[in-house]
């Protein structure tokens, strides 16, 4: 879609794109400051596989200070960028026909990483009447003999939906009962939560052994061009994630990494601050969007995306072009509209379709405004 948005922009169309995921902010200064001095005292050689010492330092102390989260730096193992870490994870546990729990909808990358694995990932859905939130008998239902990891993301892109401490201790009471199952924890969009604090399943010693906690800088701190994440696990898989990260990468941007340790030692000041700019779009969206028939939306606790149902207009047409599925929505609104969303069916729900609000609050406005006129066009 937003190849298609830019496509249509080139030939002089006003499109407005809320097909992105990520934050329309610049970087913070003090972070890119630190990139500068990197270079000029020439950090330009290869680095350590899985990073630095004094960023896995700063990751350690991230975590027991934000987090509560007692880990040592052998324990971190830096990448370039959260995908990485995740595929590291994923590949480094999966073995080919073991199964991998994925809560609907989820993030794009989740199955096709799982392919790469040759594992077979398995699909608890969810419904934006609960929140896109699974429940533990729903977990329960899903595992089976061959169950080896469970994958999930709170904040949760594309929902925005956040697990509670209580949800996730439901959660993890389950993964009490089931020694041999693995967490992958995504917690990318840990500061873009509204709901007044991050919970982490690995705070949970009981099944903390088994978390593997994936983030990174992106999100948090405007850096999605840098190209950084990193897992948190216990030992045995921190050192096979490193081997594995060896043989493929080697070790994250020298310059990158030295910016990393400026943003988790700096202060979250320019964290907060895009928080309360997400918050109150959210909040412009949200209240615009109940606004058009046929919708059904929730109201999203963290990330910076709304995830509504549209399967009202599906069946129904405009000059003579039929909708059947949310991916022919979103190709309609950006025809008609000039607006760029997503269709649901590349998350694993192809009843919604996904909106991002990172952008401005005018263009935000006159997008959803855009939105409800080319919509009630259907009959």
């Amino acid at each position: 879609m937003a190849k298609m948005g830019r496509e249509l922009a080139a030939k002089g169309v006003d499109v407005i794109s809320l097909s992105f995921g990520e934050p329309d902010f610049h970087t913070p200064e003090h972070i890119k400051e630190a990139a500068k001095t990197a270079m000029d005292k020439n950090f330009t050689y290869y680095t350590p596989v899985a990073g630095y010492p004094d960023l896995r330092a700063a990751v350690v102390g991230k975590l027991k200070n934000e987090n509560n989260l007692d880990y040592t730096a052998t324990q971190i193992v830096v990448s370039t960028g959260a995908k990485q870490a995740l595929a590291n994870a994923v590949l480094c546990l999966v073995n080919p026909g073991e199964e991998v729990i994925i809560p609907t909808p989820y993030w794009v990358s989740y199955s096709e990483i799982v392919k790469l694995a040759e594992g077979v990932s398995v699909f608890i859905d969810t419904t934006v009447e609960q929140n896109f939130k699974i429940t533990p008998e729903q977990l329960e239902a899903a595992i089976t003999p061959k169950t080896k990891l469970f994958m999930f993301s709170s904040p949760c892109n594309p929902t925005g939906s956040v697990y509670s401490k209580d949800e996730l201790e439901g959660l993890a009471k389950v993964f009490e009962k089931h020694p041999e199952i693995y967490i992958l924890s995504d917690e990318i969009y840990e500061h873009i939560n509204f709901i007044g604090g991050h919970e982490s399943i690995a705070q949970f010693d009981y099944v903390k052994d088994r978390v593997i906690i994936v983030n990174g800088w992106s999100k948090a701190f405007a850096m999605t061009g840098w190209r950084i994440g990193y897992t948190a696990s216990n030992s045995e898989i921190a050192a096979a994630c490193d081997k594995l990260q060896g043989q493929i990468t080697s070790g994250t941007c020298s310059i990158t990494q030295k910016a990393g340790v400026a943003a988790y030692t700096g202060g979250l000041e320019s964290v907060h601050q895009m928080r309360e700019q997400f918050q109150k779009r959210r909040d412009i969206v949200y209240d615009l969007l109940k606004e058009i028939p046929g919708i059904t939306v929730n109201l999203p606790e963290g990330a910076f995306y709304f995830f509504p149902n549209v399967t009202s207009f599906f069946g129904k047409s405009f000059n003579g072009k039929v909708i059947n599925d949310s991916d022919e929505l979103s190709i309609f609104l950006l025809e008609e509209a000039h607006v760029a969303t997503v269709g649901g069916d590349s998350f694993g729900d192809k009843k919604s379709i996904r909106i991002s609000y990172a952008a401005a609050e005018d263009k935000l406005i006159e997008a959803v405004r855009r939105i409800k006129e080319a919509l009630a066009k259907l009959v």
